[in-house]
């Protein structure tokens, strides 16, 4: 009998929480798999939408489903299983209660409420408790980095989403953007926007493109949250960003407090924010340092004079430069997909 290989459940664990994107916000995208002491798979399963099914109690379902006895099977989980009563009963008694021996878990619960509880409940429950080696655990946690954001920091990690040239314009000194970026690259970044909670844009972006900002490029369950920012009170009535599908909000005077907004966006439950918006916008976040990652698209064509990524206020000296760091460059088509966090 082949004992179970618990990093490659956990891989397949991983695959399984990334399904959820686009479907179990506010909560975390999990995966689950349950396997037999010979290391076969019984059932799997990711987090539902909210309200729904957490991904250990899809799991045991789809082992039911299959015919298997889950008494003395090994849990192989991608984040704590919850231990308190939300939408919906704590996994942790469902898994004790299906009579789990033991669960692999790849990385602890941020969130207070459960912050190794879970894992507690388990143990004194007689449930053996593994954790996963840090390279899996950091690879659950940034499947999850906007949830882990609002449970550490109380605010969304925030996405700055730019389609530049070569020469780093945005526009044409008129505005005109469209199209800068190839088909593939506009696809990807929809795919970026359905991992978000909310897309936000600037009342500029939106009378110079009308915009609608949806999902609408890749299959999604669920479409962001749509905020516009328009303190002068100029947003057009009939302005495609409005329509459906999915929710839209315009922030007008005195809300335009770029920490404070992403605070109550927090304790809305927006963990990932995408922020697509023109050069004011967009300095504004960056000179404040609210981006976490920057995801620039870089097309093969060079505009000349233009609109640039952002309008940063002026330094004193180049040592004063925000450095940062890429964590990839990816070809997506005709164009490179470049994304970089602050060193």
């Amino acid at each position: 009998m082949n004992p179970p290989d618990f990093h490659a459940a956990l891989r397949r664990a991983l695959s399984l929480a990334e399904q959820a994107v686009g479907l179990s916000d506010p909560n975390p995208r999990v995966g689950c798999v349950i396997l037999a002491p010979d290391g076969r798979e019984l059932g799997a399963g990711h987090t539902q939408a909210a309200g729904q099914a957490h991904a250990e109690v899809m799991a045991l379902r789809d082992a039911a489903a299959r015919g298997h006895e889950v008494r003395g099977a090994t849990a192989v989980v991608t984040l704590e299983p919850c231990s308190h009563h939300g939408r919906t009963p704590p996994c942790c008694d469902a898994l004790i209660a299906a009579g789990i021996a033991r669960v692999v878990c790849a990385v602890q619960d941020p969130n207070p409420q459960v912050a190794g509880q879970g894992l507690a409940r388990l143990r004194a429950a007689g449930v053996a408790v593994e954790l996963a080696d840090a390279a899996i655990a950091a690879a659950a946690q940034e499947i999850n980095i906007g949830f882990f954001s609002r449970m550490q920091r109380g605010r969304p990690f925030v996405r700055l989403k730019s389609a530049v040239s070569l020469d780093g314009r945005t526009a044409l000194p008129d505005g005109r953007s469209q199209w800068i970026t190839g088909e593939a690259a506009r696809a990807d970044g929809h795919a970026w926007r359905k991992r978000a909670g909310a897309v936000l844009t600037g009342i500029g972006t939106v009378l110079a493109d009308d915009p609608r900002l949806d999902v609408r490029l890749v299959p999604t369950a669920r479409q962001p949250l749509r905020l516009v920012l328009d303190p002068q009170g100029r947003m057009p009535a009939g302005a495609r960003v409005l329509q459906p599908p999915g929710e839209a909000r315009v922030i007008g005077p005195g809300r335009a407090d770029l920490p404070a907004l992403l605070a109550e966006l927090g304790r809305q439950g927006i963990n990932e924010l995408h922020v697509e918006a023109g050069p004011t916008l967009s300095g504004a976040f960056l000179d404040a340092g609210l981006v976490d990652e920057l995801l620039v698209y870089q097309a093969p064509l060079l505009i000349g004079e233009g609109r640039p990524l952002a309008a940063l206020a002026p330094l004193a000296g180049l040592e004063q430069a925000r450095r940062w760091r890429f964590v990839e460059a990816t070809a997506v088509g005709q164009d490179l997909r470049l994304r970089l966090r602050p060193m």
